[in-house]
C-alpha cells in the first residue's frame, strides 16, 4: 500500500480509550459517516479513520469513513454540506476545500457558511520531494532544473485546489520558473506516480509521505515551514535556500467539520472528544512521527484559524491572477 500503512495509522486501539472517560452532552446513537474527500491513504484519509475509529469506541456505535474523491476535495465537500445537521455526517477537511477553494474556483458549488468548523487535527509543513533517481540534490540544482528544460518538468498534486497544488504554484512564481501540473485523486496515487518515475517532483504534506523519505525511496530538498522539521533535521526550510524563497512559507493542516446549523451542544461534544485524542500522549508521538502536531483549538478558535487561512490563501490567489472552474 502506498503511504502509510492502514494498520499503522490506526494502531493501538487501546489508546483511544485511555484517560478520556468523562461526561457526555450528546451521542450519536446510530451510525456516524466521516466522509473523506481525498483517497485512500493520505493524510485527509489517515485523519478521517484515526477519528472515525476513536469515536466509534467512545460513542459505542459505528462511525465510518466514507472516501468521496475528485475536484480537489469539492465533491466530499458538496455531499457534506448537503447532508442533514445532527451529527450524523462529518467530514474530514483541509486547507485545500475549506480554505483555498473559496478564492481559487470561481463556480463553487458551496460557500464557507454552509460548513460547521469543529475541531482542528493535525498540522505541519509540506515537503518538496523527488524520486531518488532524480539527478537533484539541492534547492540550488532544483531551480537549474527547472530552469533547463522550462514548461517540460511534471509535478504531482493532490487534486486542483489543494495546498499540494497551490504550494509548487507559488514557488514556481518565486522562482520565475514553468513546470505542468499533473492532478490526481489524492496524495497515494500521486505518490504511486513519483515513485515509478512517472512524474518530476511534488510537494506533498509531510506527514503524507515522510515515511517514503525514511526508506529512502523519496529524496525530500525542502519542507516549506519557517524553520526546518524536527523529523528531518538535515533538510533545511525552503525560505533559507535560495534568496527569491525568503518569504516563502506554507504549513498544511486537517480538521473535522460538519454542514452549516449543526447544534453547538453536537459541536462541542465532538470537539471535546477529538481535544482528549489529541491530548493523548501517544497521539502526540504519532503525530510526531508523521512531521506534524495536533491543532488543538475550541471550535471558536477553529473557525477564526480557517478565516485567516481563507483570507491568507486568497491574497496568493489574487496575486497570481488564478482562477479555475470548479469541475
Amino acid at each position: 500500500m502506498v503511504g502509510l500503512p492502514r494498520r499503522a495509522a490506526l494502531a493501538a486501539p487501546a489508546l483511544l480509550l485511555a484517560g478520556t472517560a468523562r461526561a457526555q452532552s450528546w451521542r450519536p446513537g446510530q451510525q456516524v459517516r466521516i466522509i473523506v474527500p481525498a483517497a485512500a491513504g493520505g493524510t485527509t484519509d489517515i485523519m478521517g479513520r484515526i477519528c472515525a475509529q476513536y469515536l466509534q469506541a467512545r460513542w459505542g456505535t459505528p462511525v465510518v469513513a466514507d472516501n468521496r474523491t475528485g475536484a480537489g476535495g469539492t465533491i466530499g465537500t458538496l455531499e457534506a454540506v448537503r447532508a442533514k445537521a445532527d451529527g450524523l455526517t462529518l467530514l474530514s477537511g483541509n486547507i485545500g476545500p475549506q480554505a483555498i477553494a473559496y478564492s481559487l474556483f470561481r463556480n463553487l458549488p458551496y460557500h464557507a457558511g454552509q460548513l460547521t468548523p469543529i475541531a482542528g487535527q493535525i498540522r505541519g509543513p509540506n515537503v518538496l520531494v523527488v524520486n531518488t533517481n532524480t539527478p537533484v540534490r539541492t534547492m540550488a540544482e532544483f531551480a537549474a532544473w527547472l530552469r533547463g528544460s522550462p514548461g517540460r518538468i511534471s509535478y504531482a498534486s493532490t487534486g486542483v485546489g489543494q495546498s499540494t497544488h497551490l504550494t509548487p504554484v507559488w514557488l514556481l512564481q518565486l522562482l520565475q520558473v514553468e513546470a505542468i501540473h499533473v492532478p490526481f485523486r489524492g496524495s497515494a496515487p500521486a505518490q504511486v506516480e513519483l515513485l515509478a518515475g512517472n512524474v518530476g517532483f511534488m510537494i506533498d504534506n509531510l506527514t503524507g509521505v515522510i515515511e517514503h523519505i525514511r526508506s529512502g525511496k523519496l529524496r525530500a530538498l525542502a519542507v516549506t515551514g519557517d524553520e526546518r522539521n524536527a523529523e528531518l533535521p538535515d533538510v533545511p526550510a525552503a525560505r533559507e535556500t535560495l534568496p527569491e524563497l525568503a518569504r516563502f512559507e506554507v504549513n498544511t493542516w486537517f480538521g473535522l467539520f460538519g454542514p452549516a446549523g449543526l447544534p453547538p451542544e453536537i459541536t462541542r461534544s465532538i470537539n471535546a472528544e477529538i481535544n482528549a485524542l489529541l491530548d493523548l500522549p501517544e497521539t502526540k508521538q504519532r503525530f510526531a512521527q508523521l512531521g506534524g502536531v495536533p491543532l488543538r483549538l475550541s471550535p471558536e478558535e477553529f473557525a477564526a484559524w480557517v478565516r485567516a487561512e481563507t483570507q491568507k490563501w486568497g491574497v496568493v490567489i489574487r496575486k497570481e491572477g488564478l482562477q479555475l472552474d470548479a469541475s
